[in-house]
């Protein structure tokens, strides 16, 4: 009977848990779309453990992605960053104010970096015309709508205009006072999430996961085939595997040497027992990201933005480590073989700790001399 209960253990319970993990591929909304993957899931896949709870996105009927806040309805998603663990929504209906009048994180995992107070008004158009930044989608043919984090602007103007509402505002960074006193407000709201932390692992170049599909502890697992492949499960299997197939022979062994015990029982044989003691596994390697000494992010081309902000190379106007958009003035740090640019505080702290660029994941050569500052 106990023979029979091992093999029971190992059909029913062993096996389950090593082949329990579903295959949680990258999604996408279409071939152009943001990658989709832990702690995010598309609604209606069906695999279990590939998601964490209130990450759950949807694609529209234009293949867009969508985020649907409990108390606040569906945003357009614009990007993910894994990394910085930040989302960027936008408003559907292309007017973001509206929505921030109502806007509520409740019941959601996304929170706010930042939030400022800002006071909307309605002001007469003359009063406003060519002076202050005007909210179109609030405004009318006779009245302009404003949003200012300015107390003694709206103060100023609350005999003339009608105060909507004061609250706090999400905003990606706290608005200067040199930026002017009203606002468009027609950014992109910036959100990040703390729970789960995948930050470090993800930095590592690791994926970010449930450790198995009866766990909610959260693992990193370094598997090849980062951009979707399957190389990652392959290996996976093949480790289950080579734990599988020896655990079944040991099983089966003991079973035949148990079964002869007891055919020649008849010679009243002593009782004994026996110890198999398993040798402990050892520790998985760890693995260590090597970054690039400062001698070769040193020789890696800064460039100081000028007025018309154009970048050399496949670069847009926002950075991809801080999401934010680059700005006359800032000093950037392009990697050689790929040309991809990014600030150059970013840049430099990503390399010490990583021998790869965010953006392709090429290891870049070293500059075959230090270029000075150049101005573009």
């Amino acid at each position: 009977m106990g023979t029979i209960d091992v093999l029971f253990f190992l059909i029913f319970f062993l096996f389950p848990i090593i082949f329990a993990s579903e295959e949680c591929q990258i999604s996408m909304c279409d071939n152009k779309s943001i990658p989709i993957r832990f702690p995010f899931q598309l609604e209606g896949q069906n695999l279990q453990n590939c998601g964490y709870p209130g990450f759950d996105l949807t694609c529209n009927s234009q293949n867009l992605t969508v985020l649907k806040l409990p108390f606040s309805g569906e945003f357009f998603v614009r990007q993910i960053s894994y990394i910085t663990q930040e989302i960027l929504l936008y408003d559907p209906f292309k007017c973001l104010p509206r929505r921030l009048l109502s806007f509520n994180l409740s019941g959601s995992p996304f929170v706010s970096a930042f939030y400022q107070n800002f006071t909307f008004l309605m002001c007469p158009s003359s009063l406003t015309k060519s002076r202050y930044t005007s909210i179109d989608c609030l405004s009318n043919s006779t009245h302009s709508a404003l949003a200012t984090s300015s107390m003694s602007l709206a103060t100023s103007m609350s005999a003339s205009c009608e105060v909507i509402s004061t609250l706090q505002v999400p905003v990606s960074r706290p608005v200067r006072y040199d930026e002017g006193f009203s606002s468009a407000l027609n950014n992109d709201l910036h959100l990040t999430w703390y729970e789960p932390d995948c930050s470090i692992c993800e930095a590592q170049g690791g994926l970010c996961g449930f450790k198995s599909n009866i766990s909610q502890d959260i693992g990193c697992f370094y598997f090849p085939g980062k951009d979707g492949s399957n190389d990652g499960l392959k290996l996976f299997r093949i480790i289950c595997f080579s734990i599988a197939v020896p655990a079944i022979t040991c099983a089966v062994g003991i079973a035949c040497f148990a079964c002869f015990v007891d055919r020649t029982n008849h010679l009243n044989a002593r009782r004994s027992t026996t110890a198999v003691a398993a040798a402990p596994e050892g520790p998985e390697p760890a693995i260590v990201m090597m970054g690039l000494d400062e001698t070769t992010i040193e020789s890696y081309q800064k460039l100081v933005l000028g007025e018309s902000r154009r970048l050399p190379g496949p670069n847009d106007i926002t950075c991809p480590i801080c999401l934010s958009e680059y700005c006359s003035k800032e000093t950037l740090r392009c990697i050689p073989d790929c040309k991809h640019c990014f600030h150059a505080e970013c840049i430099d702290e990503w390399l010490r700790l990583n021998g790869t660029c965010p953006v392709c994941r090429n290891n870049p050569s070293p500059s075959p001399a230090r270029v000075s500052l150049d101005s573009v």
